[in-house]
């Protein structure tokens, strides 16, 4: 059998989820080699904001698969651009890890517990929007960095705390150290969050068939459904946005997608939710209608509509005749 290549970023947590879908394919019979590509935004130092957003993580390693050095891709799916990419797909996208944000704070303390004026390090806007609308008085500081100098710049004492995504630190065995799960009705995670993408060259039959066993619909339904909401939003994935779609069963046995979205300012200023159910064959459909309901509401103030709004990359699961009905909400309720 042909080997696979499989291309993936140097860093620790990249090779840990690389090797995560390298062990599940050879357990089903295929061979794997694993190709490691340095990307721009592993050796820039610049914040993500200015450098065109986390993007740049995933461009050189697309443009091996383009050019037929790697056969296979695994990005974490929060950070790709929404756009499809010519000649590239996403053959699956496997059972989602822990959407949630994480704290890594000083003396075991949760957000609640951080006094006045206590540093917490990140360099997600998103995340910076979320902190500052909870009005805590807590002081941001932009932080890049792989994940074991944003955690020695809490243990060194540079920093109280340190928000990180749980996914990741659950992948690399570092769970211990989270000392609070955020809940997301505190902080919408990142649309995507926790989520990988194995993607392929759209022609290559073969890489498909082998990657196509590890797609889990139910996930790949709630990741279409919020980043189509980023995509209606006309925003980049390193934009103030934050998104969590659910699959749940009604009592009919129908499967329906509840999706919640926030935008916010980065002065937490604005802090505007909304959320929208719908079935799950209208995942898709449904991002862009709650992206519609937030730029009416409001969010046209922090994220300027684009001419066009793209399209998510991956499409909803497929199903039977699609009920058309759906009812969006307003979530009044404040961040706790």
């Amino acid at each position: 059998m042909t080997i696979l290549r499989l291309g993936t970023r140097r860093s620790a947590l990249a090779t840990t989820q690389s090797g995560w879908v390298a062990d599940r394919l050879r357990a089903a019979g295929h061979q794997v080699e694993l190709v490691e590509i340095t990307t721009h935004g592993d050796v820039s130092t610049a914040p993500l904001a200015t450098i065109g957003g986390t993007g740049v993580f995933a461009a050189a390693i697309r443009q091996a698969l383009l050019d037929g050095e790697v056969d296979l891709a695994v990005h974490s799916l929060k950070d790709l651009p929404v756009a499809p990419h010519p000649g590239l797909e996403i053959a699956a996208i496997p059972v989602r890890e822990d959407v949630r944000d994480a704290l890594v704070a000083r003396d075991g303390l949760t957000l609640g517990e951080l006094p006045a004026d206590a540093v917490v390090g990140t360099g997600s806007p998103r995340r910076v929007a979320a902190l500052n609308a909870l009005g805590l008085g807590l002081r941001v500081q932009d932080l890049r960095g792989n994940v074991d100098t944003r955690l020695r710049r809490v243990a060194e004492g540079d920093l109280d705390a340190v928000i990180l995504a749980c996914a990741g630190l659950r992948r690399l065995g570092l769970q211990e150290r989270i000392t609070e799960a955020i809940d997301p009705l505190q902080m919408l995670p990142a649309p995507g969050q926790g989520a990988l993408a194995l993607e392929i060259r759209s022609d290559d039959d073969q890489a498909r068939a082998a990657v196509i066993p590890l797609d889990d619909p139910d996930t790949r339904a709630a990741v279409t459904a919020e980043r189509a909401l980023l995509a209606g939003l006309g925003a980049g994935c390193s934009a103030p946005v934050g998104a969590l779609a659910e699959i749940v069963e009604e009592m009919d046995g129908s499967l329906h997608v509840s999706l919640r979205g926030f935008v916010g300012a980065i002065d937490g200023s604005l802090d505007l939710r909304r959320s929208v159910t719908g079935p799950i064959e209208r995942a898709e459909d449904l991002g862009h209608e709650l992206a519609r309901t937030l730029l009416e509401d409001g969010a046209r103030a922090v994220i300027p509509r684009s001419e066009e709004p793209e399209r998510p990359a991956g499409a909803s699961r497929p199903g039977g005749p699609q009920n058309t009905s759906s009812s969006v909400h307003n979530d009044l309720e404040q961040n706790l």
